[in-house]
């Protein structure tokens, strides 16, 4: 006859009431300490007491019981995907998520493939977020904002290429990217430009921008740009360098440096000389870029906020209301090397 296996003896949940026993403080102090509360004067030896007991006990603060005091949560959710915008724009989220926490918000991460956009803005209002900033290629509707900000979201914002209705917005115009190196290209006296364009989904609310940005600068200059969708492979590139003699192009201004890396590799494989047959260009500047022989031009990217967006969103908590703002974060530079 089989047993049922020992089923483990409930383990007690300890409790703020246990933290102020072990420390010798009232509950008072224990949620003043472990909520970060800066109102009240709590000397420094009895905030390591109180932290010292709760590490020994395990206890952790309940952050529903907490956001029901505050009467908002401290929770802001970064709806989680790929984010296309190369180095700056990763730096630029790990130093939001390190700011958030440093002001004592929790950062909660919530994937949502599969979802349409406003089924995704709905799952994010299921939690309660007192705020929500949405990166790049993560789509938000009016709708969407609307159904946030009666759940109690304080500020939505969004990153992207254009403001969305409703919400504040920190635009990323990669228009500006594509501009920068046509214009680079065009003074190095070619006409002729292909543009490679990812064919990887993820990657497309970049790339679109980008290519506007290339056609607006030729079309003023009078030159022919050509959009060259390429797979991240190294086939796609080695097919497309193989019709390259009959599409007539003398320069190449790629997605970012790995597109523009492997293109130009595909290239000198073919026997097509950069940059004196085609000269080539990519984004982001990435170090490797460097190591390469010819030396890979690039445009630079710098994100200027006016101050941490960390501290913007703790100012819009404590002060929601207002109209929405737009600030444009992104400066673009050329870097000039040996392939263009």
């Amino acid at each position: 006859m089989s047993q049922l296996p020992q089923q483990p003896a409930e383990v007690s949940v300890p409790t703020s009431a246990d933290v102020a026993r072990l420390a010798g403080v009232s509950r008072a102090t224990v949620s003043y300490v472990l909520n970060n509360n800066a109102t009240v004067r709590i000397s420094d030896p009895t905030r390591r007491r109180v932290r010292e007991a709760a590490l020994q006990l395990g206890y952790v603060p309940h952050a529903a019981a907490r956001s029901l005091r505050a009467g908002h949560s401290r929770m802001v959710l970064l709806p989680s995907g790929h984010i296309p915008g190369g180095p700056p724009h990763q730096y630029f989220f790990e130093e939001l998520q390190s700011g958030l926490r440093r002001l004592d918000y929790t950062v909660v991460q919530y994937g949502s493939l599969g979802l349409t956009a406003d089924e995704a803005a709905t799952a994010w209002a299921e939690l309660r977020p007192v705020a929500v900033v949405v990166p790049p290629g993560i789509e938000l509707t009016p709708h969407g904002t609307g159904i946030l900000t009666r759940s109690g979201a304080k500020a939505v914002i969004t990153l992207g290429p254009d403001p969305v209705p409703g919400a504040h917005g920190l635009v990323m115009d990669q228009r500006r990217v594509g501009v920068s190196a046509v214009e680079h290209l065009l003074v190095r006296g070619r006409r002729h430009i292909g543009v490679v364009m990812p064919e990887e989904p993820c990657r497309a609310s970049f790339s679109e921008s980008r290519l506007a940005g290339a056609r607006r600068a030729a079309e003023a200059a009078g030159a022919r740009v050509c959009p060259l969708p390429l797979r991240y492979e190294e086939e796609s590139a080695h097919d497309l360098a193989a019709r390259w003699p009959d599409l007539g192009l003398d320069a190449v201004f790629a997605y970012n440096d790995e597109y523009a890396m492997l293109m130009m590799r595909a290239l000198q494989d073919a026997g097509v000389a950069v940059p004196a047959d085609t000269a080539v260009i990519g984004a982001d500047d990435a170090l490797i870029g460097r190591l390469l022989r010819p030396r890979l031009s690039s445009v630079r990217m710098e994100l200027a906020m006016p101050q941490p967006l960390a501290e913007t969103i703790d100012r819009m908590v404590q002060h929601p209301g207002g109209s929405p703002v737009h600030h444009d974060l992104l400066r673009t530079s050329v870097v000039h090397r040996e392939s263009s």
